[in-house]
């Protein structure tokens, strides 16, 4: 089997649990790093607990994702991801989230993620 095709195979498995909000966490390092959300943060978020964490807040904004495209080069990938967020104050919003991932050692290792963060400022209370 080809890195490109284990990073894919370990991709498929995040995205289908993801989409369902179950399952996804078995493919994610115990020491993942993760950069989102607030481009004056780049220091990662490291390791699976403090990522599943970050998930269940973001999960509760989303009703559905599937995957728009996937680019997959030996351990590094870069999926567009395209949501459909219904937001505290009833807002819907459908876009997309650009999400570079690299996977090391048969598990997803690292992901940074850029999407419109105003219409989640505007849209998510304080």
């Amino acid at each position: 089997m080809s890195t490109s095709t284990s990073t894919k195979q370990l991709l498929e498995t995040y995205y289908a649990g993801f989409a369902q909000k179950e399952g996804w966490e078995s493919v994610i390092s115990d020491d993942f790093k993760f950069v989102g959300g607030d481009m004056t943060k780049t220091a990662p978020t490291v390791g699976k607990a403090a990522y599943i964490e970050v998930i269940k807040r973001f999960s509760r904004a989303f009703q559905t994702m599937q995957i728009r495209d996937m680019i997959v080069a030996g351990e590094n990938a870069c999926v567009v991801g395209n949501y459909d967020f219904i937001f505290p104050n009833g807002n819907r919003v459908n876009g997309n989230v650009a999400e570079i991932w690299t996977a090391k050692d048969g598990q997803l290792d690292s992901l940074t993620i850029f999407f419109d963060t105003l219409t989640f400022d505007k849209n998510i209370p304080k």
